[in-house]
């Protein structure tokens, strides 16, 4: 709680710029969004763009925010949902508030980080901080907290038990219905998505170690979307990646069952980002990749620590079944 409280005193004074992550998801404008409407003087800045569910979000909840940032306009910056400074367009000043719930990878340097990983959604590490500063969560702010634990536990497919209490709580402080939270985050799935899922599905290669299959493929869009559909086709894990000139980026999903079973993603893309000089994280089940490089090496290096994981696993379960 004392980490909380430190956070909540160092949002209460000043003018503050609230920086979301480039191709910001609903977590990040949820968390933003929070905080803007509980602590003075806050404005929400999207220098990098939103994700497509994220801007019908901003739509359903009417959120303001501006396209610029400049540090020298604010006294505080605020940066929500951000594992890594190289996920922002902009530079963050030295004594910015990172919130966060990613795996740490040791880049935020001379800030103030606040960070749990053990929570799902960054919208709960920012509730805990409105409690603590003995804020009113409204409805309007309920809202914004609801959309991101829903989309970031993929609609309680990641959920942990305090996942959702932690909605339960949201839902009753705020009279808020299941139905309404459920709407603010309701998009519908465009053409060009469709087409870019079943394009990349059309793409997919896989390996397997006994029971467990990681699949790649090579996208042009939607990465996350063409992850969740490869993995409802069978697969226990996937890595999809897309290549822009000389920079790209992976996104990778597992099964709630594979992650029980041992795997965690966000390690083994923070290792390769390491190994690798990018950015790389996230978390047991849901992670990603990006920087510069070829994008087909780096699917090859996300396929190959995975295979390693599962025949750890097989060998820890053989050596159990012996014992049983």
């Amino acid at each position: 709680m004392g980490k909380f409280k430190e956070a909540a005193d160092a949002l209460t004074e000043g003018k503050k710029a609230i920086l979301v992550h480039n191709n910001a998801d609903v977590d990040a404008m949820g968390s933003a969004y929070a905080l803007y409407r509980s602590f003075p003087d806050c404005t929400i800045c999207v220098c990098g763009g939103t994700d497509y569910v994220a801007g019908t979000f901003i739509d359903n909840l009417e959120i303001p925010f501006a396209e610029t940032y400049d540090s020298k306009d604010y006294d505080l910056t605020v940066v929500v949902d951000t594992s890594s400074p190289e996920l922002l367009d902009v530079e963050v000043p030295e004594g910015s508030v990172v919130i966060d719930h990613h795996i740490p990878t040791d880049k935020w340097k001379d800030v103030q980080f606040f960070c749990d990983c053990e929570y799902v959604s960054c919208c709960e590490v920012v509730a805990e901080i409105i409690r603590t500063a003995d804020m009113p969560i409204t409805k309007e702010t309920g809202l914004a907290l609801l959309g991101g634990i829903l989309t970031d536990s993929g609609h309680f497919q990641f959920a942990r038990t305090e996942t959702l209490r932690n909605f339960a709580e949201i839902m009753d402080e705020c009279g808020i219905a299941m139905d309404e939270a459920m709407s603010v985050v309701s998009a519908e799935t465009r053409m060009s998505e469709r087409v870019a899922i079943l394009k990349t599905i059309s793409r997919t290669k896989f390996e397997r170690v006994a029971d467990m299959i990681v699949a790649s493929a090579l996208g042009n869009s939607f990465e996350a979307s063409a992850c969740k559909a490869i993995m409802n086709s069978g697969a226990d894990v996937v890595f999809v990646g897309t290549q822009r000139d000389n920079a790209f980026r992976i996104s990778s999903r597992a099964t709630q069952e594979i992650v029980r079973r041992g795997i965690n993603l966000g390690d083994i893309l923070k290792n390769i980002g390491t190994d690798t000089d990018c950015d790389g994280g996230g978390h047991l089940g849901a992670a990603g990749i990006s920087g510069i490089g070829d994008v087909e090496a780096v699917l090859g290096m996300c396929v190959s620590q995975a295979m390693d994981v599962f025949r750890q696993i097989k060998a820890e379960e053989l050596q159990e079944s012996e014992f049983s």
